[in-house]
């Protein structure tokens, strides 16, 4: 809307300078003219441009003097070919009326009274064209809002998109999140009452060979194979409860470039990480509570925040690990744990460390969750 308006002014003052080179021969006063229509047309410019400048108010100013006493010139000095009305002007300003420029209402209205003794107009005459100018002032109004309403649903809807994608992407870290636990709580249950199981039994057919009388080489042999294929059972039952237990969670740092990769797909928003190249054994705790916090943070830097690039930093230390998500979104206020972070940060201090929250309103702005929680009685990964 912006630019058709913007269009529309562009026009009014080149019908103008166009009537004035063509309606009369070139002299000193149509070079004066020209130049006045010029300078009417471009400085206001200096002050509102679409998508740069928007001094509405000095544009109004400026607008008013240079091309509102352009109006009334040529209104005065019936010899001018280039006779105009005000109205696009009128409909210009309107349409950027604020709380400061309200008395442009008054202005355009009264514009025609400055030469109603001079040309001896009627009163009617005169409440006419002001009245004209006013309709197109009212006119500009409108457009504004209707140019507002629709800025404000286009922000609406692109609002709403990014909550959708943030929501699919959190719901899906949740259910992932969900499944792990339960994947743990289970393999730690199946490991404990399974392995008992197989042990009692394997210790069963032991007393059974001990205790075997009629045909003792036939039970014996057969009792050796079914021991043989329970051992086997148990191992190969150890082996699936080990790889449920921790096929998703056996490497931080690839859970989370695996984050990474589905945030970005998510949301479209700008990430880079930075990673240690070696990585430690941590508890499933420790691992759950770092990926959460990486979460949450996520979230708040898109919902809260609007950031459009964010930045994560992980790193071992001899005795703890320490995780820094850092983004660009609109700088805390006041800072404020809510209630993911507030989780997150009594999760962390149960396990010994600690989370932090910073914001500040420098060039460039940066919002930063920094968590630090120690490594206790861990071994570089892989080791036993």
């Amino acid at each position: 809307m912006d630019w058709g308006i913007f269009a529309l002014r562009l026009y009014h003052y080149i019908l103008l300078l166009f009537r004035v080179l063509a309606g009369s021969e070139f002299s000193t006063r149509t070079l004066f003219n020209v130049i006045w229509l010029s300078i009417a047309l471009v400085v206001p410019l200096l002050f509102w441009f679409p998508g740069r400048r928007m001094n509405k108010v000095w544009f109004c100013i400026l607008e008013l003097l240079l091309g509102g006493s352009y109006y009334v010139n040529s209104v005065i000095h019936p010899d001018l070919t280039s006779k105009a009305d005000y109205l696009l002007p009128s409909l210009t300003m309107g349409y950027l009326l604020t709380k400061q420029t309200l008395w442009i209402i008054p202005a355009v209205t009264l514009i025609p009274f400055t030469f109603q003794s001079y040309l001896r107009l009627s009163w009617e005459q005169t409440i006419s064209i002001g009245t004209d100018n006013l309709l197109f002032c009212f006119i500009g109004i409108w457009a504004s809002f209707v140019a507002n309403a629709y800025y404000q649903k286009n922000e609406l809807v692109a609002e709403v998109e990014q909550q959708n994608k943030l929501l699919t992407h959190y719901a899906a870290e949740i259910e992932k999140m969900t499944l792990l636990e339960e994947r743990n709580r289970m393999s730690k249950e199946l490991h404990d009452t399974l392995g008992h199981s197989f042990i009692s039994l394997i210790l069963s057919l032991d007393a059974s060979i001990a205790l075997m009388d009629s045909k003792p080489a036939e039970a014996k042999d057969r009792l050796i194979r079914l021991r043989a294929l329970a051992e086997t059972n148990l191992d190969d039952m150890r082996n699936i409860v080990h790889e449920m237990g921790e096929e998703e969670e056996s490497s931080l740092i690839r859970q989370v470039e695996s984050l990474a990769v589905r945030f970005r797909e998510h949301t479209g928003t700008a990430l880079t990480l930075s990673l240690p190249e070696t990585e430690r054994s941590i508890r499933f705790e420790v691992r759950q509570a770092v990926l959460r916090v990486i979460q949450e943070s996520f979230t708040n830097a898109l919902k809260h925040g609007k950031a459009s690039q964010l930045h994560l930093e992980l790193t071992f230390f001899e005795s703890h690990l320490q995780l820094t998500v850092q983004n660009n979104g609109t700088p805390i206020d006041k800072l404020h744990y809510g209630f993911g972070l507030t989780t997150m940060k009594h999760r962390v201090e149960r396990l010994g460390g600690s989370l932090h929250l910073s914001s500040g309103k420098g060039i460039p702005m940066i919002t930063k969750v920094r968590c630090e929680i120690p490594l206790k009685g861990v071994m570089p990964h892989g080791e036993d």
